[in-house]
């Protein structure tokens, strides 16, 4: 008897095969045609990016290198004796200028309004995992899902910002410096942003990502004058005391992608915060938040009844200093209390020697300040940051010496300037994470890093912010989680909120202080801090709306 041949098979191993083959072609053509099949299989595109990404990581690893420590920005405006940092968290220590963060810079992509367009940057772009909060070697890679899509309208160095693989950070591979990355996805939006004052209504079932969205124009804005607010905001903030002429920032208002955020109302802010107490514990970002409150709660109005309690806190103005190390109010009619601690490191310092005034300062990376330790118990709300004073410059300027476990540090890996910065926040975070369960009625966030948007240089070599005009009306910033990727992953399993501001503020590179500063150096700008009213204001706004 004759049996079916063909390249060796039999005639059922042929027709399994035959079958096989049409099955195959059948699965391939349906691959991305059919929902179905797609909810069960991967998108094609991402099997041919597996190679690109291997390459693009290789490509950024390498790119990393030390930069040469700079003066940083935070003290930009510091020419005015009036507002110059020249003490550290326990006041003994004078501050010297703040040395930046890095100088890395990425270059911006453009950003299609149809998002079929295809270009090379566009794809490089879209191969690339978006990166984390600092520079240099303190990059850090950012959540899983965020694209770095900039487009092109925003300043090359909006964010001073280098990349590193998440495999490095896992191992604490961080650096020298400092900075805001820029790893938030710009898309076109469909509205000019002038009419669309209304936010759509939240979807049941889905929790509110504040960080997506865009800002749209309200003039209904500002919460509060410029002019009038000199009783709790410095004057160099302000901006409408400046030669400035263009307020145009002041009117944006940010509303979320899916959500609706509640419109803020000082007495109603006061009535839910009623026998409450609210604390910013961190740098100058975190009093230029805790200033923009203030002016939000009491509408930019001097307010003789509220009531200066920083006595209470131990904030009182020492002996030879310029300023306390914070201030506390209190509003009577709800006996709520607003107050900020200066923290630039969120760590303890402890004088090694204190009967020498030229002592050196043990800065335990591990240990919470002690004037959070002593008052956590009377917080309600309390929001943490730190950023852009962890430099090599300023940590030697100040004579802090890095302590970990009650001891010297002897680990060269922990010395790192970026493991440290990591190492303080994560450990922070967990010790208010464990406290919460002592105190219930404790909300605590801790607020990602604040961009700074120098261009062409740093803030003492040239470096400016002069865009005056919105560029970021009608653009979306989306992004799955934080752009800043030491906050976000300090925050991951614990109680602890993430106030995620990073991306919605990378945006803003017009609402600096710029050149406009009151007592500025000549050719010097402060593109660090901001214009108030301004961003700062959308950060409590966001803040309001989760307590």
């Amino acid at each position: 008897m004759m049996k079916a041949n063909f390249y060796g098979l039999r005639g059922k191993q042929l027709s399994l095969v035959l079958v096989a083959l049409v099955c195959t072609t059948i699965l391939v053509w349906t691959w991305e045609k059919n929902p179905i099949v797609s909810n069960f299989l991967p998108p094609q595109h991402s099997w041919l990016q597996v190679s690109s990404d291997i390459q693009t990581s290789t490509n950024v690893e390498s790119s990393v290198n030390s930069q040469p420590t700079k003066a940083s920005a935070e003290d930009v405006s510091a020419a005015s004796a009036e507002e110059t940092e020249t003490k550290t968290e326990n006041s003994h220590a004078a501050v010297a200028p703040p040395l930046d963060v890095s100088k890395s810079t990425p270059k911006t992509v453009d950003v299609a309004a149809d998002s079929k367009t295809s270009s090379p940057e566009r794809e490089d772009a879209l191969k690339s995992p978006a990166r984390g909060e600092m520079t240099g070697k303190d990059s850090v890679e950012s959540p899983k899902g965020s694209h770095a899509l900039i487009r092109s309208t925003v300043p090359e160095s909006v964010a001073n910002y280098s990349e590193i693989s998440r495999e490095d950070h896992s191992e604490g591979r961080l650096g020298e410096h400092s900075s805001a990355p820029a790893s938030s996805a710009l898309v076109n939006s469909t509205g000019s942003g002038k009419d669309e004052l209304k936010v759509s209504a939240v979807n049941k079932g889905q929790a509110c990502n504040y960080a997506e969205g865009k800002w749209v124009v309200d003039e209904r804005r500002p919460l509060y004058s410029g002019y009038g607010c000199k009783q709790w905001l410095s004057a160099m903030w302000a901006c409408r005391l400046t030669q400035r002429m263009n307020f145009d920032y002041e009117t944006l208002r940010w509303q979320p992608k899916n959500c609706q955020m509640e419109e803020f109302e000082r007495e109603k802010f006061l009535k839910r915060m009623r026998d409450k107490t609210i604390a910013f514990v961190g740098d100058s970002l975190g009093r230029q938040q805790f200033q923009s409150l203030m002016c939000m709660a009491t509408g930019g109005q001097g307010r003789l009844d509220v009531m200066d309690v920083g006595k209470e806190y131990g904030l009182v103005k020492a002996h030879g200093a310029i300023r306390p190390d914070g201030w506390a109010y209190r509003f009577p009619e709800t006996n709520t209390t607003i107050l900020y601690y200066w923290s630039a490191s969120l760590c303890d310092l402890e004088p090694i020697n204190p009967k020498n005034h030229s002592t050196e300062y043990a800065m335990h990376l591990d240990r919470p300040p002690s004037f959070l330790q002593r008052f956590i118990p009377r917080f309600d709300v309390l929001v943490l940051n730190t950023g852009h004073h962890w430099n090599r410059g300023k940590l030697n300027a100040n004579r802090w010496v890095m302590y970990v476990g009650g001891k010297r540090n002897t680990d060269r890996k922990i010395a790192e300037i970026g493991r440290a910065k990591n190492l303080t926040i994560h450990s922070i975070v967990k010790w208010v994470d464990s406290q919460l369960p002592k105190y219930p009625r404790l909300k605590a966030f801790y607020r990602s890093i604040s961009p700074r948007h120098f261009v062409g240089g740093d803030w003492n070599t040239g470096g400016s912010c002069d865009n005056t005009n919105p560029m970021s009306i009608g653009k979306e910033v989306s992004q799955d989680e934080s752009s800043d990727y030491s906050a976000w992953s300090a925050v991951r399993g614990t109680k602890v909120k993430l106030l995620s501001i990073t991306g919605l503020s990378l945006v803003r590179d017009e609402g600096h202080i710029s050149r406009f500063s009151i007592k500025g150096t000549p050719g010097v700008q402060d593109c660090l801090h901001w214009c108030l009213p301004g961003v700062p204001d959308t950060w409590n706004e966001i803040l309001a709306a989760q307590v």
